[in-house]
């Protein structure tokens, strides 16, 4: 952690430095920034990669996308992935198809669908929603330095500058260096992190002996499943099929265990070793009886990898100097992973930060960044290892009775279906998860995403996704399930948790720093049908606004709505109080006549 800045070193002061722009690093960016924080980001890189690396977003990715109000962006410029088909080797050796499935089979996922598209694009489209709050990407530059305060004691003062970090801009005739204090360090630069290694992080895992070529072009084919995720296991390996945005597809193909692309003195693949032609050549192989050409000979972006599979043994040095994405994690791209685990880090982390610096939050709040992103990593490396070898593994055929088969692998794949789309994420209980009622709205586990719902406004009778309703601007959403208003003691009970709630010593007024709204976002929800109430018949605290108000009912049609106490399990009368966290996860349920237990759930953490 050498401090190295000259005497003519310009300085500056910055809530957030982020280190390296990728997915996480502009992800958590163009979080901070619309949050309201001063935050810069830096990366080595001229320019933005406009080709390859990461290929796609899952279910849950889409709908974190949704809450930044930025997916229909990304839908725009991609590809849908609705079907997986699987091929294996006949008699004869050639392959020949066994099945098709749906590609995201995880139920309740709003977005019953992958989403393909180049990890550039994804980048910038982060970027241009950044511009529009005065923050770009600094490029190039580079950091040469970090360096933590000796005074132990700011590291528990969220506003003391605990860091300083050189940093050289280069690209120019005359580098400029500048020295940077900065609240809070985020690295975010890839697998080879020099935060991580700056700050002696280690990695848990290893390197599999596992290589796979990765070619991106428009193919010419005679492949019926060209434009669906498709699973081939032949005599000579496995090949693995994503169509992309462009009309492009992807292949992923298994390098034969006596090939050269290993450099034996670091034990990394060299890309030199390799090219286009050799993986397509062996893609041609594992395709037999099926031809693959490239149109019009272009390839569009190709790379040669050997599977490492890690996690770095801490995410933060005493939460002033944090790492998400690659810089944590490292994994096959086979599950289609790792953008998604990038921008999974960094929406978590983001809202924490941001009640840190805001003063609302004590600073503890940071450690939970890790316990819970961490053991997702752990659980995904787990995962990984397990679908790895189902695609390294040989084929079952006559001469190999004990391969794999392709049930095994359309079992795994509905087996973590959920897992693999992001929406069976569960965060563990820790301060901002309590799951001591859980059992009042079992169809909204406590550490999971708040699945999607469609409710009507009370006012106007439209129909809105509930998903829609708790958008990412770091928030609490508070949702009241108020019973049935029809019902003078269900009224009476949801003008009881109202009065409560605007006593001094809720939590709402505790915790409120004399603007709770800019905190909690109170939504309230009634079981009774839309023609037997209006909305003015919600208590005045519940609709301070009309938008505010909702029932659990169906649109006039029946198309719409309606069910959602019944899929969410919650009692129809007693009713419940759900706080959802402002990256969309439930936090705690409480009963109605409970607010003195939301109040020291939220008294844990927030100041």
């Amino acid at each position: 952690m050498t401090f190295a800045p000259t005497a003519s070193s310009e300085e500056s002061n910055v809530d957030v430095l982020i280190i390296g722009a990728g997915p996480a690093g502009v992800m958590a960016a163009n979080a901070l920034v619309h949050a309201g924080v001063n935050v810069r980001i830096i990366d080595k890189r001229p320019e933005l990669d406009l080709r390859g690396q990461a290929d796609g977003f899952q279910s849950r990715t889409q709908e974190i996308l949704q809450s930044y109000g930025l997916r229909e962006r990304f839908h725009a410029m991609g590809n849908e992935l609705w079907r997986t088909a699987y091929y294996v080797p006949g008699r004869d050796g050639n392959v020949v198809r066994t099945g098709r499935q749906l590609a995201v089979a995880a139920e309740d996922a709003r977005y019953p669908y992958g989403l393909t598209l180049y990890q550039g694009a994804a980048e910038n489209l982060l970027i241009e929603s950044m511009k529009t709050k005065g923050v770009s990407v600094e490029r190039p530059t580079v950091p040469t330095s970090l360096k933590l305060t000796e005074a132990t004691d700011a590291f528990t003062h969220p506003q003391a500058y605990a860091n300083t970090v050189v940093l050289k801009h280069l690209g120019s005739d005359e580098e400029k260096t500048e020295v940077v204090h900065a609240k809070f360090v985020i690295g975010t630069d890839g697998a080879h992190s020099w935060v991580r290694k700056t700050l002696g992080i280690g990695a848990e895992g290893s390197v599999t002996g596992s290589i796979w070529g990765v070619v991106d072009f428009r193919p010419d084919t005679d492949l019926p499943d060209i434009r669906c995720m498709t699973y081939i296991q032949s005599e000579q390996g496995t090949l693995f099929i994503i169509p992309r945005e462009r009309d492009l597809v992807r292949l992923y193909v298994q390098q034969p265990d006596d090939s050269e692309v290993i450099n034996p003195n670091t034990g990394r693949a060299n890309k030199n070793r390799s090219s286009p032609e050799k993986i397509l050549e062996q893609a041609r192989k594992l395709l037999h009886p099926y031809r693959m050409d490239i149109q019009d000979d272009h390839v569009d972006w190709w790379t040669i990898y050997v599977v490492g599979q890690r996690v770095a043994e801490k995410y933060s040095v005493h939460d002033r100097v944090l790492i998400a994405g690659d810089a944590c994690h490292t994994h096959s791209p086979k599950a289609g992973q790792g953008m998604n685990a990038a921008i999974g880090d960094s929406h978590n982390l983001a809202w924490k930060l941001a009640y840190v610096l805001r003063g609302w939050a004590d600073l503890s709040l940071l450690k939970t960044y890790e316990s819970e992103r961490r053991k997702f990593a752990q659980d995904l490396i787990a995962f990984d290892k397990k679908w790895s070898k189902l695609f390294t593994d040989k084929p079952r055929s006559e001469s190999n009775p004990n391969g794999v088969t392709q049930e095994q692998m359309v079992s795994m794949a509905k087996t973590f279906a959920g897992f693999m789309s992001g929406i069976a994420i569960v965060y563990g209980p820790s301060t901002i998860v309590k799951p001591q009622y859980e059992h009042l709205a079992p169809g909204l586990p406590v550490g999971k995403r708040v699945s999607p719902q469609i409710f009507l406004s009370a006012a106007s009778g439209k129909p809105s996704e509930i998903q829609d309703l708790l958008p990412a601007d770091t928030r609490f959403k508070v949702l009241v399930f108020g019973g049935d208003l029809s019902a003078p003691e269900d009224a009476a009970r949801l003008q009881a948790a109202a009065d409560e709630l605007v006593q001094p010593e809720s939590f709402v007024q505790r915790f409120g720093h004399g603007a709770p709204d800019e905190i909690f976002d109170n939504l309230c929800f009634s079981s009774a049908k839309a023609d037997t109430v209006d909305y003015l018949d919600f208590p005045q605290f519940f609709r301070p606004h009309y938008s505010k108000v909702f029932v659990d009912d169906t649109t006039s049609d029946g198309r719409l709505g309606g069910g959602g106490y019944d899929k969410y399990g919650i009692d129809p009368h007693a009713g419940a109080i759900v706080v959802v966290r402002p990256d969309g996860y439930v936090g705690m349920i409480a009963p109605l006549d409970r607010v003195d237990e939301l109040t020291a759930y939220f008294g844990a953490f927030l100041v």
